[in-house]
């Protein structure tokens, strides 16, 4: 019996000092103790709980080389691979989780519509339910700030820049004719329906090294990934008809979308100022294809537009004014790719194809432009850790451009061929959860000119509290002289801009307050001699000029319940001596104030979405012969109130009502003066007003959908 027991306590007594302790304490990067740390042996129950003062201790059995596994909200999870006895006083730093959603973000100059986003300025949802939008995505975007009006045009001039600085992508690719072809003084719409997108990235500067070919602003359009469901979308228009399907398998998707635009019915009850031989009519249609592949996910994208109209303008130098007719075709399909390929690369590959044929005539003059374009590119990316990410990546742009024009007694034709090769990598620092970097760098090779340019780009961001940061961006950016300029002259240089840009953003509890400031120095600007750019222009690449200014936006949607409204303020100051400017001026699209209002309320009683959108800009310059100064005059402000109403017949049946411009404002885009003068040696003028002072829209749309719940107040 003796014996018995003294072997179990020699076999107790080995069994506790085979035992080994682990101790130590967690801390974070300020060394300020984690409390409720979890630590423990990987693959084991033995393991504690840090306490107030960020200790731990326990015991475990084990030996040899063991895993200790530390791990706490919001911080990265930390793991030690070493001898056990190794394991006891430890001093274990833990990195805060920089993929937590209250992570620093790089946001100078950029605006996210997207729901995935950490940070959305905009929701998919408000693209196309803002009053004064009409439908059209650069509507909605004409409120943020950064946007000048010019109304009588309807494309992006952004901070200072002329429309042809602003480039348009979809899912990465490039969009090379992007807003429908129109005539003086009636404004274009974008070419894609807001159907068949979910997200939205607008830069209004200091954009990444990945984008390229743009002075100003570029416009990241990106297709649906996968919908939830089949459905089929019809909606009935006094301006025309809509029909749109989506079809869902297992891991592939189809959808299309169907337009038509008739506005002959509509100007027989709302006349304007235009003399219509043939009203506007237009055809629109868009498919998207998807195929979830194992590592990746596969997209064809394809949309083809026509249209045409003819009509006569009012015209002061003309007795039966401008006769003006037009008829274009255009197609673009988008063939993109994205997918993981093993140890932590990601690619991102497509290309696109634009075929545009406009046939346009003015008076007597025939003038027949067919442009075909292409855009390859590729984009490797590397994820070393959750701290440093790489990309790399080439692409290249294919342009060729034929016009042929024709007046009675000559034929001649004009063109050219470009070929942009470009190469670009960047690089994301996340340091803490406080500070991040971007730097790239950007090299563009231009055939038509034989030169390379090479184009730096860096951001960094700095969160200075729970809710605000800082951001600043810098970066040079190269584009190429537009179509009506090379068609004639190919002896030039790309245009080139250099941004400068500082940000605070404050988000919290659904209110978003951004400002912003900026400076944009412009060189290699294209000059020419003539009234007009033409075959016998003499043309220079002399031209420079500067834009700066401040930014304001400030959303709030939950001060009061189911009000949901943005204010935005851009003060703008610019000037440029290009084209055929005598001196530095401001230009006559750019304008000094620009303010949006934007508000959208929900009655439930009524099942309706009331909205409203309020624009004011300060006068824009214009050119008084009868004085001597350039551009020295201004038009007088710009004002509009639009009003819309979405009201829910049932749950899958909307009725909708719009009016733009509802207070009837007498609005002035600018003068046309005449080419000679009275007998009192003065120029007469006229008002260039738009034409129509307002526009009224009813429609019907109807939801089919498996759920029965689906409706299209995302497409209104």
């Amino acid at each position: 019996m003796n014996k018995l027991l003294i072997s179990t306590f020699i076999l107790l007594v080995g069994i506790l000092n085979a035992q080994s302790k682990i101790s130590g304490k967690v801390v974070d990067y300020k060394n300020q103790p984690i409390v409720g740390a979890n630590v423990y042996l990987q693959g084991t129950y033995d393991g504690d709980t840090t306490n107030d003062e960020g200790h731990f201790s326990f015991t475990s059995n084990k030996g040899g080389i063991q895993t200790l596994i530390i791990s706490f909200l919001s911080f990265e999870t930390k793991k030690l691979e070493v001898d056990i006895s190794k394991l006891i006083n430890l001093q274990i730093n833990l990195r805060e989780d920089v993929e937590s959603l209250d992570t620093v973000v790089l946001t100078a100059g950029t605006f996210e519509a997207n729901d995935n986003s950490k940070v959305s300025v905009l929701k998919p949802l408000d693209v196309v339910t803002t009053a004064s939008a009409l439908g059209d995505f650069l509507g909605a975007i004409q409120t943020l700030p950064g946007t000048s009006n010019v109304a009588e045009d309807g494309r992006l001039f952004v901070r200072g820049g002329n429309a042809d600085e602003t480039q348009i992508f979809i899912d990465g690719i490039r969009v090379f004719t992007p807003y429908t072809p129109t005539t003086n003084n009636i404004p274009t719409r974008g070419r894609y329906s807001p159907f068949l997108f979910d997200g939205i990235t607008f830069s209004t500067g200091g954009y990444s090294s990945e984008f390229g070919q743009a002075l100003s602003s570029v416009l990241l359009l990106n297709t649906i990934d996968e919908p939830n469901q089949d459905k089929t979308d019809i909606g009935l228009m006094t301006v025309g008809a809509s029909l749109g399907n989506t079809q869902k398998w297992d891991k592939s998707s189809l959808s299309f979308n169907l337009s038509y635009i008739n506005l002959a019915p509509y100007l027989t009850v709302f006349k304007d100022r235009n003399n219509w031989d043939t009203p506007y009519q237009g055809a629109q249609g868009e498919i998207v294809f998807r195929q979830r592949l194992s590592n990746g996910m596969l997209k064809f994208y394809a949309a083809f537009d026509t249209s045409n109209f003819q009509l006569t303008q009012e015209d002061i130098n003309l007795e039966n004014g401008l006769n003006f007719k037009l008829n274009n075709n255009n197609f673009y399909t988008n063939t993109s790719y994205k997918g993981v390929l093993g140890k932590n690369w990601s690619i991102a590959t497509g290309l696109s194809y634009t075929y545009a044929k406009n046939k346009v005539g003015v008076e007597i003059n025939d003038i027949i432009d067919t442009e075909n374009s292409a855009h390859l590119k590729i984009k490797l990316k590397k994820r070393f850790s959750s701290r440093f990410k790489l990309s790399i990546g080439a692409e290249q742009f294919i342009t060729n451009f034929d016009e042929n024009f024709k007046d009675g007694s000559t034929d001649i034709n004009y063109g050219f061929n470009n070929n942009i090769t470009a190469g670009f990598t960047e690089a994301d620092f996340i340091f803490s959860k406080d500070l991040a970097l971007k730097v790239g760098m950007r090299v563009d090779h231009s055939s038509i000119f034989n030169s390379t340019d090479v184009a730096p780009r860096v951001a960094i961001a700095y969160k200075t509290s729970l809710n605000g940061q800082f951001s600043l961006a810098y970066g040079r950016f190269f584009q190429n002289p537009n179509s009506s300029i090379l068609k004639f002259e190919q002896d030039l240089k790309a245009e080139q801009t250099a941004h400068y840009i500082l940000n605070y953003q404050y988000v919290n509890n659904g209110k978003i307050i951004r400002a912003e400031a900026y400076r944009k120095d412009y060189n290699n600007l294209v000059k020419f001699d003539t009234m007009f750019s033409s075959f016998n222009s003499n043309y220079t690449s002399n031209g420079d000029g500067y834009a700066q200014g401040i930014d304001i936006f400030f959303r709030d949607n939950t001060s009061i319940k189911n009000f949901d409204y943005w204010l935005s303020y851009s003060y703008l100051d610019t000037k440029r001596n290009y084209r055929n400017f005598t001196r530095s001026a401001q230009p006559n699209f750019a304008t000094n104030h620009n303010l949006s209002l934007v508000g959208k309320y929900w009655i439930e009683h009524w099942k309706s979405q009331v909205g409203f959108a309020y624009s004011y800009a300060s006068g824009r310059p214009y050119t008084n012969p009868n004085t001597s100064q350039f551009l020295s005059e201004k038009t007088k402000s710009f004002n509009s109130l639009s009003i819309n109403w979405a009201y829910l017949l049932d749950q899958q049946k909307i009725l909708y009502f719009s009016v733009n411009n509802v207070l009837g404002f007498k609005n002035i885009n600018g003068y046309q003066y005449a080419s000679t003068s009275d007998m009192n040696g003065q120029f007469n003028r006229r008002a260039l007003r738009p034409a129509a002072d307002q526009f009224f829209f009813i429609g019907f749309f109807w939801t089919i959908s498996e759920d029965g719940s689906d409706n299209q107040l995302d497409n209104l």
